[in-house]
């Protein structure tokens, strides 16, 4: 479970970890309010379980109390990523002389805890493995004290730097554990001109499984009304397209914010294939299951609304071999959804790779159309190598 950044800060202030000043709000008088009293430039941030809010508009500065107010009006008026935007946090503006990175998740192949730093902060940090630096710590025996500092020493720190970054990783890696967290990551972390450390943000989510162990936060948060993530526009149009044919698996889809279109499926397949484009350096647009047979229909209409997304003008098929879903409905779902979106097959149908019954007629469907067509012969990591060298 995802908490908002300003539920996350909540706790972070409460265990030390300094943060700008700021207050939530859900109305613009109230935003005003809070800039009148800081009394210097804020940052207005949309309350939303989406990453990468900047881009989206969804964060905006204001220099005096009424512009406060004006952007807050139209913070609130927005819906992104599907979410509307219900409440904001007000914050102070930092003067901010270095961004650092700092994180906490679980590795499933170390199958440890683990403590990232990176003296680079901002987007896609975590991708940028030559500057980030990792130690494992036990959950049984805690987050040592020491490691903060080793790690900060073996990111080129040094003197009061290395001490405040020390100590600022050993209350967050406290916090981690004592939260049951899955994500802890302030990111960026501001290193201030005068040596002070401050979380600019905070992305913390909480494991489901725990939360009987945080009926305080369950309350405060109000997160039983959250026990099931809150559905984009997106996915409740996909629902909607699944609900009128009983016939197959076709509605299960959650937005990210790439540029490729997905349909995929076969059981442990969707999967495989979604992680496979991600190491390939791929940007999926969205995840999905699709099988059981789907109608041509369902198949048609979900293409069409992957392609409505924005930034969206490519889709490809990838399944596992398959003998309960007929590959040429596929076939015949995807192109009628590509041709009614305006689009051509030939051009925005990258790959498809559907082996299973009824695949040679899918083969002379899509051969028709010139769409690429993979077969069993073609493993699922070779038929993502195509699509993204054929993207560069």
């Amino acid at each position: 479970m995802r908490l908002l950044e300003w539920e996350s800060k909540s706790l972070l202030t409460a265990a030390g970890v300094p943060v700008p000043a700021g207050e939530h709000v859900t109305d613009p008088a109230a935003a005003e309010a809070v800039a009148r009293r800081l009394g210097r430039p804020v940052i207005l941030k949309a309350q939303i379980p989406a990453s990468n809010r900047h881009a989206k508009g969804g964060i905006r500065k204001a220099d005096n109390p009424t512009d406060a107010g004006a952007a807050a009006a139209a913070l609130l008026a927005l819906r992104i990523d599907g979410w509307p935007v219900e409440s904001l946090l007000v914050e102070e503006a930092v003067n901010v002389q270095t961004e650092l990175f700092i994180g906490f998740t679980y590795d499933n192949a170390a199958k440890s805890a683990a403590m990232l730093l990176s003296r680079r902060g901002g987007s896609g940090v975590e991708r940028r493995a030559d500057s980030v630096h990792r130690r494992y710590f036990s959950v049984r025996d805690g987050f040592p004290a020491y490691l903060g500092r080793e790690i900060a020493a073996a990111a080129g720190m040094r003197g009061k730097t290395l001490l405040r970054v020390g100590g600022l990783t050993a209350a967050l890696g406290k916090l981690f554990l004592q939260l049951d967290a899955t994500l802890l990551e302030t990111n960026p972390l501001a290193l201030l001109a005068n040596g002070d450390l401050v979380v600019l943000d905070v992305h913390l989510q909480l494991d489901d499984d725990a939360l009987f162990r945080h009926n305080d936060l369950v309350e405060r948060f109000q997160l039983a009304d959250r026990s099931q993530r809150p559905r984009s526009d997106f996915e409740r149009e996909a629902a909607a397209i699944d609900a009128v044919d009983h016939r197959g698996v076709a509605g299960r889809l959650i937005p990210f914010d790439g540029d490729l279109g997905l349909l995929i499926g076969g059981g442990g397949a969707s999967l495989t294939a979604f992680d496979a484009i991600l190491a390939a350096g791929g940007r999926p647009a969205n995840y999905c299951e699709i099988g059981g047979n789907p109608s041509v229909w369902k198949v048609k209409e979900l293409t069409k609304l992957i392609l409505r997304q924005p930034g969206v003008d490519k889709i490809a098929v990838i399944m596992n071999v398959v003998s309960n879903t007929r590959a040429d409905l596929i076939a015949r779902g995807v192109i009628k959804g590509v041709i009614e979106a305006g689009l051509t097959p030939e051009k925005h149908i990258v790959a498809f790779r559907v082996p299973g019954a009824w695949e040679a007629e899918s083969r002379a469907i899509l051969q028709r159309y010139g769409v690429p067509a993979f077969g069993r012969e073609t493993s699922i990591d070779q038929v993502v190598q195509h699509i993204v060298e054929a993207e560069r």
